[in-house]
């Protein structure tokens, strides 16, 4: 998600929406701060719209008209192993191993591309009504965020849509859900222009915590603070390492959670 050409009426509404509660500025909802565990190279040019971590490397959708593509990356280096530009015209956004492909959404398109996993060739499309923001899965499902408070649960093979989860803090809606990992049986969404993620039960919607991602990255060293904020999760379930960045940030960091306080 970017926000240029509708920055000003969206962060207007989003102010509203905080204001009326819909990321839960008073709740009890348990707020979790951070521990950097290490920090690794991030390309400071990739406007990263998903990421997810797979077989050693992490894979990675970048975002805006004239610079989105996928790209396999070395966790390590920063080094990118594999890339393919998005075709021209489209917006990328979200990206999800399914099987032998790579999925990823394009923003107001429409329209998402399907790609080999290992050669990246371009095998065919999908097409989905409304956004396109970001997904994760876990064993059974596919899931999908569009900016709106309902996260769709879709098919691994037919990408039709099967469910819905409507996700709510202290009852509200919970709006600009962005990049999403599935996590220990739970969703961890980032939301749009603020420096949290939610932790969501996927079988109730709630959101159960809020991870509060302050302080991070030092906002003096990226070039546009209103556009370049944290979003990109990634898990490592083998050796239960959670990675976070954000667009155009020049570091990506493992964290570990740590409870911070009531909110």
């Amino acid at each position: 998600m970017t926000t240029s050409p509708i920055r000003v009426a969206v962060l207007a509404a989003f102010a509203w929406l905080v204001g009326c509660g819909s990321v839960a500025t008073a709740s009890d909802i348990p707020v979790y701060g951070y521990t950097v565990v290490r920090t690794y190279p991030h390309d400071p040019k990739a406007f990263t719209e998903g990421l997810f971590y797979d077989g050693g490397f992490l894979y990675e959708s970048t975002g805006e008209y004239m610079g989105s593509g996928v790209r396999k990356v070395r966790l390590d280096t920063g080094e990118v192993a594999q890339h393919l530009d998005t075709p021209p015209g489209y917006f990328g956004e979200g990206i999800i191993v399914s099987g032998d492909h790579l999925l990823q959404l394009t923003w107001r398109d429409g329209v998402g591309f399907i790609y080999d996993r290992k050669t990246f060739a371009p095998v065919g499309k999908f097409s989905y009504p409304g956004e396109g923001w970001a997904m994760t899965r876990d064993a059974k499902h596919l899931y999908m965020s569009d900016g709106t408070p309902t996260i769709r649960v879709l098919d691994p093979v037919t990408l039709a849509q099967t469910g819905r989860i409507d996700v709510t803090a202290d009852g509200a809606p919970l709006r600009m859900i962005n990049e999403l990992e599935w996590v220990k049986g739970e969703i961890l969404a980032n939301v749009w222009q603020t420096e949290r993620i939610a932790r969501i039960d996927p079988k109730t919607g709630h959101v159960t915590g809020w991870i509060d991602l302050s302080g991070l990255v030092d906002t003096s060293r990226v070039d546009d603070p209103a556009d370049d904020v944290l979003n990109g999760i990634a898990y490592d379930a083998a050796h239960d390492r959670l990675f976070v960045t954000g667009k155009r940030w020049p570091a990506l960091f493992e964290i570990r959670l740590k409870p911070k306080r009531p909110r």
